[in-house]
């Protein structure tokens, strides 16, 4: 029997592996083996752990364009991705702050993820209305993405991807220029984010459509990516919910998440 088994080794470049070697022996051997078979490839893409950034528009425009039903949903999407829930890759970091302000400029405080942490969905919605009340007069996306690339860079966050939501009826407030007027969209610079790491995407959410296309086309930039959600489309997410059923049981609703808010933008063509 010894002589097979040296016999069987001598032909191992016949053989497609080392472990159809090992059995094939010890079968002559009389051994019964259960081989298990080499796993494929893993062929989905892993969650990677991103920075998130979270603007909140605090303009009395925006009471009436949406505010009240972002910030429901707001602390639904925080608290599915703080802890986790239906595929929400949780953030390496999280940051909440103010889109608007009194003046032009005007720096705000970023209210990092430990002020979410351990809080339930109704206890984070009141924390959002208290902090961001839609009471001041003027919107200033470029203040707001100027201080993300300040913080990313205090806090060497420019090796990982980077994901700013903003919430906002989108429309700029420009000394001079009419309100939503397509010359004021030029106005916003994005410059701040375009180098700032490899990947980085910007989410309108609650803008109407109109507005959404003029992000997508007045609003010059390079590499950040841009995905913008229309209003209508985000009034939605309500009939994505289970009645009665726990946040972690919500899986209608973290899927409508994932395929529409958190949708995977490519790299537009330079």
């Amino acid at each position: 029997m010894l002589r097979t088994i040296l016999a069987l080794l001598w032909f191992r470049d016949t053989v497609r592996s080392e472990t159809q070697v090992l059995a094939v022996a010890l079968a002559a051997a009389g051994a019964v083996v259960a081989i298990a078979p080499v796993p494929a490839a893993d062929t989905a893409e892993p969650l990677q752990r991103h920075t998130l950034f979270v603007g909140v528009d605090t303009s009395g425009s925006f009471r009436h364009a949406g505010y009240d039903d972002a910030m429901t949903f707001l602390a639904y999407y925080l608290y599915g991705h703080v802890n986790e829930l239906g595929g929400l890759a949780k953030p390496r970091d999280l940051f909440v702050a103010a889109l608007g302000g009194k003046d032009s400029n005007e720096p705000k405080a970023f209210r990092p993820i430990h002020d979410l942490a351990g809080k339930n969905i109704p206890q984070i919605e009141a924390d959002l209305r208290r902090w961001f009340p839609p009471t001041d007069p003027l919107t200033d996306f470029s203040a707001f993405f100027r201080q993300v690339a300040r913080i990313t860079k205090e806090r060497n966050l420019v090796l990982t991807p980077i994901t700013v939501v903003v919430v906002s009826d989108g429309i700029p407030d420009v000394p001079g220029v009419k309100a939503g007027a397509p010359d004021s969209f030029k106005t916003i610079d994005l410059g701040a984010l375009e180098f700032l790491s490899r990947n980085v995407t910007v989410r309108l959410i609650y803008a109407s459509p109109k507005v959404g296309e003029l992000w997508r086309t007045r609003i010059p930039r390079q590499r950040v990516r841009l995905w913008a959600v229309e209003r209508e489309v985000m009034m939605g997410w309500r009939a994505q919910m289970k009645p009665k059923a726990d946040p972690a049981s919500q899986d209608r609703l973290w899927k409508w998440v994932r395929d529409t808010v958190d949708y995977r933008v490519h790299a537009r063509a330079l």
